[in-house]
């Protein structure tokens, strides 16, 4: 990683998630930083079904977080990266693969992983899980020991990979996004074999993404998935879903709870968006 913060860029970063110090590079910052992390910067898809994809290189996923934007796995967790060897952590890169429901577990490097070197943190644990670019993201470090961590609903069990020697896989609860995560034990210097990943996921046709509007958000008691027009609230009570009606509701609900207020779009461009989410909306309520 050649990539490191200057001093107002860290302090920049930090304020972008609602933090006002730099600390030591302790167990406790780690958590202090990765749950601000994920609650104010939602996982989505924005740019690419507007059409706009950013590029996954280390300076363009640190600016778009710097500039009040978001993205997804190869931005969060490379910019997330970047910010901790600036704060003094020593992290690692993983080829990582997300298993969809349904489909078998994969490392096939459409997910960037993260891990963290943390030696003093726990006698028993050398390395943390620092995922912040999964759309069912744990809120806060996993130690790299096999178990099951969180609380209700959102429990994430770690044990050993079935796909790749000496990995380990992160499942989710059943009710999360995916089934899970597969990680590669070795550690990657650069990431140059996620380049295709990413351009197929931001420019294909065939992308799961291609015309797909959807943020995704934790925080300490629930989960948030806006896909379109349908918002869905994940906890311990349950789960809601609740259809976004208006053009204001729905600005409203980006800026106020998934902290997206489209920077870079204009007001007509926002609207043309709205617009085209209301009518897949209509079109996917005549088939269900």
């Amino acid at each position: 990683m050649n990539v490191t913060l200057t001093p107002s860029e860290i302090l920049a970063y930090l304020k972008r998630i609602g933090i006002d110090k730099v600390k030591e590079p302790t167990l406790e910052f780690l958590s202090e930083i990765q749950k601000a992390h994920i609650h104010h910067l939602s996982w989505q898809t924005v740019d690419i079904f507007a059409g706009r994809p950013v590029g996954i290189d280390l300076q363009e996923s640190v600016q778009l977080i710097l500039q009040g934007r978001s993205g997804y796995c190869f931005h969060l967790n490379g910019a997330f990266s970047v910010l901790l060897q600036s704060l003094g952590y020593t992290v690692h890169w993983h080829r990582a693969g997300v298993q969809p429901h349904g489909e078998q577990p994969r490392v096939n490097s459409f997910h960037l992983g993260l891990s963290v070197s943390l030696p003093d943190a726990d006698p028993d644990v050398e390395r943390w899980i620092v995922d912040v670019g999964l759309g069912g993201m744990p809120f806060e470090p996993l130690p790299l020991r096999y178990g099951t961590y969180g609380r209700e609903p959102f429990t994430y069990t770690l044990m050993s990979s079935s796909v790749v020697s000496g990995g380990w896989r992160l499942e989710y609860e059943p009710n999360g996004p995916s089934k899970g995560v597969d990680y590669a034990p070795e550690e990657l210097t650069s990431l140059e074999e996620f380049i295709p990943k990413h351009e197929f996921y931001s420019q294909s046709v065939d992308s799961p993404w291609h015309n797909a509007f959807l943020l995704r958000q934790r925080d300490t008691n629930h989960s948030y998935e806006l896909r379109g027009c349908m918002l869905r609230t994940h906890g311990i009570e349950g789960i809601s879903k609740t259809e976004i009606q208006t053009y204001n509701e729905w600005k409203d609900v980006l800026t106020q709870l998934f902290y997206e207020p489209l920077v870079i779009y204009t007001e007509q461009e926002r609207q043309e968006m709205w617009d085209r989410i209301q009518i897949a909306h209509e079109e996917w309520k005549k088939h269900n």
